[in-house]
């Protein structure tokens, strides 16, 4: 008897949202209990969020993807998205990254970070970045971690700027210049 060896790692991909990946971003976007908003941006009403990520979910059916937000594509099924602003000025290199996976049952799992990389690279081949910052919340752990591993660095804490279940915490942002980019070996 052969043994198969471990499973072949899952792919991560980003790509362009498609008509099918719409009804799992309204599942996971317009749903207030999904256990993601613990940890996205959770010092925000949580009303206010609702409101808001229904709009998109809406606007997202009549609109075209933008290449400033893809999906994260595991094994060909949505199960994230990430995103980019620039900040102003336009054209002054800096851009802004997010990254959200929606299922807790794929977190602690590295494709968090396999889809930052991802971004990270498709943002500094599409645009004219210098540096890119990625902000979050200090109760985030997994996510600091994940950009650290990519060799983003601390550059600002904002302390105790956020309060989550009563409780304050610091606002984090990380950053990355281009030429310390290192893609990560698969």
């Amino acid at each position: 008897m052969t043994h198969a060896g471990p499973p072949p790692p899952h792919t991560v991909t980003i790509r362009g949202r498609r008509p099918r990946d719409l009804p799992v971003l309204e599942r996971w976007l317009a749903d207030p209990a999904a256990e993601w908003r613990r940890w996205d941006a959770p010092y925000f009403h949580p009303a206010a969020t609702t409101a808001s990520l229904r709009s998109y979910v809406q606007q997202l059916s009549m609109t075209a993807t933008r290449p400033d937000e893809r999906v994260i594509d595991l094994d060909g099924v949505c199960v994230g998205m990430v995103n980019r602003s620039e900040e102003e000025p336009a054209g002054g290199g800096w851009w802004d990254l997010g990254v959200l996976i929606y299922d807790p049952v794929h977190w602690g799992r590295g494709i968090g970070t396999r889809a930052l990389a991802l971004w990270v690279q498709a943002t500094l081949d599409e645009t004219d970045a210098h540096v890119l910052t990625f902000t979050t919340w200090g109760g985030n752990e997994r996510m600091i971690r994940a950009a650290r591993r990519l060799g983003f660095r601390e550059s600002s804490r904002v302390r105790e700027a956020r309060v989550v279940d009563g409780q304050r915490y610091d606002s984090v942002r990380l950053d990355l210049l281009r030429r310390e980019w290192t893609p990560p070996q698969r």
